[in-house]
């Protein structure tokens, strides 16, 4: 059944359900229980071929030289707390630690941003990031 009002980006060529990486799919999850759908198996479900192309950008992403994953995941960190996205800090802290950061480096991350995107920015996501660094 159509529904004129809702826009949909499915293919409707049949373009096949991307597989989305463990490191996407843990991203999206939010970190305390909810009834929520993973959004990004929502994302994939409803809209495949952006999410396949998706994957493939991230994939790119992370083979590219000059940085290594700790690094790559402090950015990170950086980049969340400047978009005020708790839940991409509480993820990108846990996966700093796994790459090797310091509980001081992922603390650092989140407040260099207090002369850059003000102290709101850093006391909405500083909880998110200590509590993600400490999550299993």
């Amino acid at each position: 059944m159509s529904n004129p009002g809702r826009m949909t980006c499915q293919d409707p060529g049949g373009y096949p359900r991307p597989v989305i990486s463990a490191h996407l799919l843990i991203f999206f999850r939010d970190p305390t229980p909810s009834m929520h759908e993973n959004p990004m198996e929502l994302f994939a479900r409803e809209c495949p071929a952006l999410a396949h192309a998706l994957e493939g950008m991230v994939d790119a992403q992370r083979s590219l030289e000059g940085m290594d994953d700790k690094t790559r995941q402090l950015v990170n960190l950086a980049i969340q707390t400047a978009n005020r996205n708790p839940r991409g800090v509480f993820f990108h802290a846990r996966m700093a630690r796994e790459a090797g950061a310091n509980r001081g480096e992922v603390v650092g991350a989140v407040v260099m941003n207090l002369h850059l995107s003000g102290l709101s920015a850093v006391l909405d996501c500083l909880p998110s990031a200590v509590e993600g660094f400490g999550a299993d």
